[in-house]
């Protein structure tokens, strides 16, 4: 039989140690529009008192002089962020995290189009990468044991010369920067740097943090990537270390299955797998800027030739700076289109 003393001593021991337990709950929005401010604060379930918090998101850490704070969100990138507190209270503290989602602060603009001209395209080319580049252009394909990079002259669509990507590999986007072709693949890990003029491989480079490897293309300073996901990876082009990343959000929520890429006057162009579709990106913040319906391009492929809906899909973006030419077309379409974006 327990002593009644000892019995006594356990109930009071449990009850003060109810009763000094502390349940915090962090108060934020699930998701927020960047125009809008933030407020976030910290309670505890029982009113119990706390000393302080030191408030932070990702790494910034936010001023606070009490258990809440209000803050301007509009210089952050757009996607996922943590929300953390640390709460000072009886001499002790507790971290708690909670995710908020930074959406764009208004919808996207919305395009059409109009077609300037059409050229001859290969529709055995599977199309994964598509660049335009001192008159000519260039273009990688996927597929296993059918993965090539080539030269391709614009008018008549004849390739001037080709690589073909060792059959282990399912080719994807490519971009030229600093006089090298830059060819990623799907899902072997490694990107690979060609000699422009004559196509030899230079070098290979790992991918440092994503997984997988789509779309291609850069901004003079950075190669951007992307993964399938929503994300746009920034390389560093020497070390190819993926150093940084947007995510692409419009005010509802974020897009995935970004694929092929274009830097287009400061603005990131990207094409949604099996949409026949554009984006419009802002680099700075992933917010979607704009968005082109293209689907009457398939439309116009249908008329002379079939296409498998989930695989042949628009695939391919290519800018002519100098003449401020948007050329776009298709995996295994039989036609490129050089086309003028036109606001609603």
């Amino acid at each position: 039989m327990i002593n009644r003393s000892i019995l006594g001593f356990l109930t009071l021991l449990f009850l003060v140690s109810c009763k000094s337990e502390y349940k915090f709950i962090l108060n934020t929005p699930q998701k927020i529009q960047s125009n809008q401010e933030l407020t976030i604060s910290v309670s505890e379930k029982g009113d119990k008192p706390i000393d302080s918090v030191h408030f932070s998101i990702g790494s910034k850490k936010i001023v606070s002089k009490s258990a809440s704070s209000t803050i301007k969100i509009n210089d952050f990138k757009l996607g996922k962020h943590t929300v953390t507190a640390i709460v000072f209270f009886e001499g002790k503290t507790k971290k708690i995290t909670k995710p908020v989602y930074f959406m764009a602060d208004s919808s996207p603009e919305i395009y059409t189009y109009k077609i300037i001209n059409t050229y001859p395209h290969d529709k055995n080319a599977f199309t994964q990468g598509l660049e335009y580049y001192n008159g000519f252009l260039y273009e990688g394909t996927g597929r296993k044991g059918q993965s090539y990079i080539r030269k391709v002259e614009l008018e008549t669509g004849k390739s001037l010369q080709q690589k073909d990507l060792d059959a282990k590999y399912f080719g994807e986007g490519i971009t030229i920067f600093n006089n090298k072709i830059h060819q990623l693949t799907w899902q072997g890990g490694i990107g690979i740097v060609y000699d422009l003029e004559t196509f030899e491989k230079e070098k290979e480079f790992k991918y440092t943090k994503s997984l997988q490897g789509w779309g291609f293309a850069n901004d003079g300073t950075h190669l951007l990537k992307t993964d399938g996901t929503e994300r746009i990876w920034f390389l560093n082009p020497e070390t190819f270390v993926e150093e940084s990343y947007i995510e692409a959000y419009t005010n509802k929520r974020k897009v995935e299955n970004l694929n092929e890429l274009e830097y287009i006057n400061g603005l990131i162009y990207a094409n949604i797998w099996q949409q026949n579709s554009l984006l419009i990106i802002n680099p700075k913040n992933g917010k979607v800027e704009g968005v082109a319906d293209l689907d009457g391009l398939k439309k116009e492929i249908l008329k002379e030739q079939n296409l498998v809906d989930s695989d042949e899909v628009l695939n391919g973006i290519a800018y002519d700076k100098e003449n401020n030419r948007i050329f776009v077309t298709g995996k295994h379409w039989a036609k490129l289109y050089e086309i003028e974006l036109i606001k609603k």
